[in-house]
């Protein structure tokens, strides 16, 4: 039982204002959330690497069910391409939690993150010389299954993975986005569920509180920009995004 009583509001309000824009790139962009969360609690706060990924997740059920529920109000869900990634993502996400509770799985991850990097170059310099071709993505399936491995094996990395994906492959960003957020939840739960199995349950308070409260706030807003944002723009500021989180995680994974 949670004593709220006991929680120091003063002291979660820097993990508020992180849960918050760290949503807000997230509901936008279709990533994120996950990469700089980790960042903050692996790197700054030194939590092991398997606790930081399962609080992430705890958190993402909650802000990833503000962010679908939002999509949908915006219109900005795809669901023949939804129902395609849900299985695949959801047991990928399964079996890359079940991986990181037992060992290890950093040996991966720079090759991951280098590539992530050629793909924001790919969709910067797509964005910038060449208008976007709207077509159906036609890789689905592989990509769910890959993207939630490494979603709950790396402490982040479903929305880089799918969403950069399927944008390369012509999807619609708008569209692109609000399915990879809204998908995300299950993927969330299922992850959350299979890491309480394996770690047991840690109370949800301190900085895993904060990041909730904040990117539930967000998350109404993150859906609307995405709306409102055009292909060639959304183009430009997932490379954007993608290149800085992925080469700042390369740069750590290697130094």
């Amino acid at each position: 039982m949670i004593d709220f009583a006991a929680i120091d509001f003063a002291s979660l309000l820097p993990f508020i204002v992180i849960g918050f824009a760290a949503q807000l790139v997230d509901g936008a962009l279709g990533m994120a959330f996950g990469v700089i969360c980790n960042t903050l609690l692996v790197a700054v706060l030194g939590v092991p690497p398997a606790t930081a990924s399962a609080r992430i997740h705890v958190v993402e059920v909650f802000t990833t069910a503000a962010s679908g529920l939002s999509h949908l109000f915006h219109g900005n869900i795809d669901w023949p391409l939804f129902f395609r990634l849900l299985i695949p993502g959801v047991i990928g996400g399964v079996l890359g939690a079940t991986v990181l509770a037992s060992l290890h799985a950093e040996a991966v991850k720079p090759f991951v993150l280098g590539y992530l990097v050629l793909i924001g170059v790919w969709l910067l310099v797509r964005g910038l010389l060449y208008p976007p071709k709207i077509r159906k993505p036609t890789v689905i399936a592989p990509l769910g299954l890959v993207g939630g491995f490494l979603d709950a094996a790396g402490g982040g990395g479903w929305g880089p993975v799918v969403t950069s994906n399927l944008l390369v492959q012509g999807g619609e960003p708008r569209k692109v986005v609000g399915t990879v957020n809204s998908v995300e939840f299950f993927l969330a739960v299922a992850v959350s569920a299979t890491f309480i199995w394996h770690l047991g349950l840690d109370d949800v308070l301190g900085p895993t509180l904060g990041l909730i409260i904040g990117g539930v706030a967000a998350a109404p807003l993150g859906a609307m920009m995405a709306k409102r944002f055009s292909p060639k723009l959304m183009l430009v500021m997932v490379g954007i995004v993608l290149i800085a989180t992925s080469a700042f995680g390369l740069y750590r994974a290697l130094t």
